[in-house]
């Protein structure tokens, strides 16, 4: 894949309270859109917007809260959140605990360099929730 692809990003945002912060410093691994149940719950709409980042390249200041839950495939999946004002941070898989799942829109006006390649669990996919023809289609994790 092309640098393009995964792009070296220097960039800090603070949750909506400002309590917790979280920056990343290196390279993105992958760019999705996630049509699953769950995102689709933690989200508030059809789909989630997610980096996903080697964990050394992550920094969070501040206390963080997690919720733990089985997901379809029977890894632990665990969303963070700022204990205060709720605002979604990252996640984290048990099937890949060197990489941390970020939410582009905390780093509003800062996330100009993401382009989803792909949209996962396409099988749960709202029609409402418009998606760029052009981006392959997964009913569940790619293979």
């Amino acid at each position: 894949m092309s640098a393009s692809a995964h792009p070296q990003v220097d960039i800090s945002a603070s949750c909506a309270c400002g309590a917790v912060s979280m920056a990343v410093r290196g390279r993105i691994s992958a760019m999705l859109l996630c049509a699953c149940q769950d995102c689709q719950r933690a989200s508030g709409t059809g789909h989630a917007t997610v980096a996903l980042v080697p964990t050394a390249a992550l920094t969070i200041t501040g206390a963080v809260k997690g919720f733990d839950r089985t997901s379809d495939s029977g890894a632990t999946f665990t969303r963070h959140f700022c204990p205060s004002c709720g605002t979604p941070l990252f996640g984290q898989s048990s099937r890949a605990p060197d990489i941390r799942m970020i939410a582009v829109g905390f780093y509003t006006g800062q996330n100009d360099w993401f382009a989803p390649s792909q949209l996962i669990f396409a099988r749960s996919h709202q029609a409402w929730d418009l998606i760029a023809d052009h981006l392959p289609q997964h009913n569940t994790y790619r293979e």
